[in-house]
C-alpha cells in the first residue's frame, strides 16, 4: 500500500509540475506557439513520462480544466443545497479561477488556444452536469419526457462558456461573483420551466 501511495504523489507531482510549466508558458507566449519540448524543459520532466500521462499539449490543458473544476459533488452534500446550486456547483469557481489567472495571462493565450480550451471546458462541463442530473432519479425521469438529459448539459455548458467569453473578451468588468449572478439569472428561466 506504501508503494501505491508514494507513486500516486509522484504522478501527482509530475501533473502539477507540468501545468505550471505550461500555464507559465502561456503567460510569455501565445498557446499555438508553445510546443510539449518547451513544457518539458521548464518542468524537467522526461518526453516519455509526458507521453505516459498525456497525449499532446491539449490532453494536459484538459487535465488542467478536470482539476480545476473538482470532483462532482457528492449526492449527500448536493440534497443539502438548492437545485440550481447542485447543477450549476462548478460557476464561480470558474470565474474566480479565470479572474486568478487572466490578469497574469493577459491577451497571450491567444484566439485559437482559448476557443481550445473553452470548447474542452464546454465538454467537461457538460459531462459534470450529466452526471448531477443521473444523481437525481426524479428529475432524470422527468426530463426524459421533456427534454433529453443530454441536450440540458450541453445547453447549460454552452451558455456558461458563452457568459465566460463574453466576460473575458471585455476585461472581466465585474468581478467573479457578480458575473456568476448574471450567468444565474440568465439560465434560471431555462432550469425553471424544464424542472418545475
Amino acid at each position: 500500500m506504501r508503494i501505491k501511495t508514494v507513486q500516486d504523489r509522484r504522478i501527482q507531482k509530475t501533473h502539477k509540475l507540468l501545468r505550471e510549466a505550461l500555464v507559465s508558458l502561456i503567460a510569455e507566449k501565445p498557446y499555438d506557439s508553445i510546443v510539449v519540448k518547451e513544457i518539458l524543459d521548464r518542468a524537467n520532466v522526461g518526453r516519455s513520462t509526458f507521453y505516459m500521462h498525456f497525449r499532446d499539449k491539449d490532453d494536459l490543458l484538459i487535465s488542467g480544466i478536470h482539476e480545476m473544476l473538482g470532483p462532482v459533488p457528492s449526492p449527500t452534500r448536493m440534497y443539502a443545497e438548492k437545485w440550481q446550486d447542485r447543477l450549476l456547483f462548478f460557476s464561480l469557481p470558474v470565474f474566480l479561477h479565470h479572474y486568478g489567472h487572466a490578469h497574469a495571462w493577459g491577451d497571450r493565450i491567444g484566439a485559437r488556444g482559448r476557443a481550445i480550451l473553452h470548447e474542452h471546458l464546454r465538454r467537461a462541463l457538460a459531462e459534470a452536469i450529466s452526471v448531477v442530473v443521473r444523481q437525481e432519479p426524479r428529475t432524470l425521469r422527468k426530463l426524459s419526457r421533456q427534454i433529453p438529459a443530454d441536450l440540458l448539459a450541453d445547453f447549460v455548458a454552452s451558455s456558461f462558456v458563452l457568459v465566460l467569453n463574453w466576460w473575458l473578451d471585455r476585461g472581466m468588468p465585474q468581478p467573479p461573483k457578480e458575473i456568476n449572478d448574471t450567468f444565474y439569472k440568465l439560465i434560471s428561466p431555462a432550469l425553471v420551466a424544464v424542472w418545475e
